[in-house]
């Protein structure tokens, strides 16, 4: 309690002291803060009528505005790209379709090709053929003139030998025959 008093004391020779403005900051001098806290008052009124009236419409309207911007741009990019997803649908389409048309003109051509070259090869099989057999045909001639030249050769030869080995002259009709008896015709 003793304590209590010396506090209530100090107080009391302390406030006259403290009524008594003081160098420093007027912030912290209590015997002017109501009128501090009038013109904060004041000004806080005035600032928020001029934010209210005046700052925020046009705030609000910049930012509907942005907002608006934003969304029509938006929508325009969406437009844009659906018109994109279109051409290039239709550009997919279109070569789609040139694909297929050139790879039917293709198959066309091909087709046509191999027909030609299959009645040309019919053609040349034709022809060598026809050669062949005549080319055949001309062989065997030949081996037949060959033959029976071998046959006059042989029969003239022959005879020569016989008259030569004998001495005798023999006729060609009498050579032909033991010729033709000696190789079986």
């Amino acid at each position: 309690m003793l304590r209590l008093k010396t506090l209530a004391l100090a107080l009391l020779v302390a406030t006259p002291a403290m009524a008594a403005p003081k160098e420093g900051m007027p912030q912290l001098n209590f015997h002017t803060y109501p009128t501090q806290l009038f013109w904060l008052f004041i000004i806080f009124v005035v600032l928020y009528q001029i934010m209210t009236r005046a700052a925020l419409p046009r705030i609000g309207g910049m930012i509907e505005e942005r907002r608006s911007r934003i969304a029509s741009d938006l929508d325009r990019a969406q437009e844009l790209k659906d018109d994109t997803e279109r051409a290039i649908a239709s550009y997919e389409a279109a070569l789609a379709e040139a694909r297929a048309k050139a790879h039917a003109y293709v198959q066309e051509k091909r087709d046509a090709l191999t027909a030609e070259m299959d009645a040309e090869r019919a053609q040349l099989d034709k022809e060598i053929a026809d050669k062949v057999t005549k080319a055949e045909k001309a062989i065997a001639d030949t081996r037949d003139k060959a033959l029976a030249q071998v046959k006059d050769v042989a029969t003239s030869v022959a005879g020569d030998i016989v008259g030569q080995l004998t001495g005798i002259k023999v006729s060609k009709a009498e050579v032909q025959k033991a010729v033709a008896r000696a190789g079986g015709k």
